[in-house]
This record gives structure tokens, sequence and C-alpha cells, in this order.
């Protein structure tokens, strides 16, 4: 991944191009939440490769970035949706969905843990489910 405020520049610049697409795809609701009518981000899945991918992307509202990005202020009850989320027709929102349960399931959230027992993913979004954030 390039370094430096112009490697930064480059990578926003190349996620603000899929907005578009990503609005369809999502039809302008959060892709975990399904929340509509708020302001919804590009967010990247890691690991990142060297130029950012479209399947690594997610379109998501500001309460879900905030709480994907602080773990320690996760608000537990926030994130019943994943119910619907972790069978998405979207790899990438399966992949987060995963990776969000096994946080709450670590915080002995049971119905987290539940989820993640009867939840499949193909292994090869799994390995990536695995992978370090």
């Amino acid at each position: 991944m390039s370094t430096g405020f112009k490697g930064k520049f480059h990578r926003q610049n190349i996620l603000s191009r899929y907005a578009k697409d990503l609005v369809r795809r999502s039809r302008s609701s959060c892709e975990l939440c399904k929340n509509s009518g708020v302001r919804l981000e590009v967010k990247e899945l890691p690991p990142f490769e060297d130029e950012p991918v479209f399947g690594h992307c997610i379109f998501i509202c500001e309460e879900c970035l905030k709480q994907i990005d602080s773990p320690k202020k996760m608000i537990p009850q926030h994130w019943r949706c994943l119910n619907n989320a972790l069978y998405s027709d979207v790899p990438a929102v399966q992949v987060m969905s995963f990776r969000i349960l096994r946080r709450l399931a670590a915080k002995e959230e049971h119905w987290a843990e539940e989820l993640l027992e009867h939840a499949y993913l193909d292994p090869e979004l799994e390995t990536w489910a695995e992978q370090a954030e």
C-alpha cells in the first residue's frame, strides 16, 4: 500500500470513484444496518492491495463506521442487524459482518456467538475474514 500524503490522496480518490456504483449496489442504504436517509461512506476492508479493489469495499453509515473504527465503543444492540447482513449477496459485507460478530462474541455477547455457530462462509471468504485487520 502506498504511504505518505500523496499515496493516501491517490487511494482516497480511487475509493471516491466507487461511490456511484456503491450507491446503486446498496440502494442508498447502509450495507450493514440498512439505515437509509443518512450519510454513507466507503469502507475498504483489509488486507489492502496496492490499488483499491471495488470488491473489497462496503458502503456504510457513519454510526457503523464509528463503531467499527472504535471497537471499545461498540454498542452490541446496534449490531443485531448482522443476522441479515451475514447472508448478503456481497462478499465484503459477509466478511465485515463475520468480523464484527467475532468481536462481539469475544465480549461474550451470546446472540453473536449463536449467529457465528450457524454462519456459513465459503472457505475463501472465511480466510479473508480471519486475516488480521
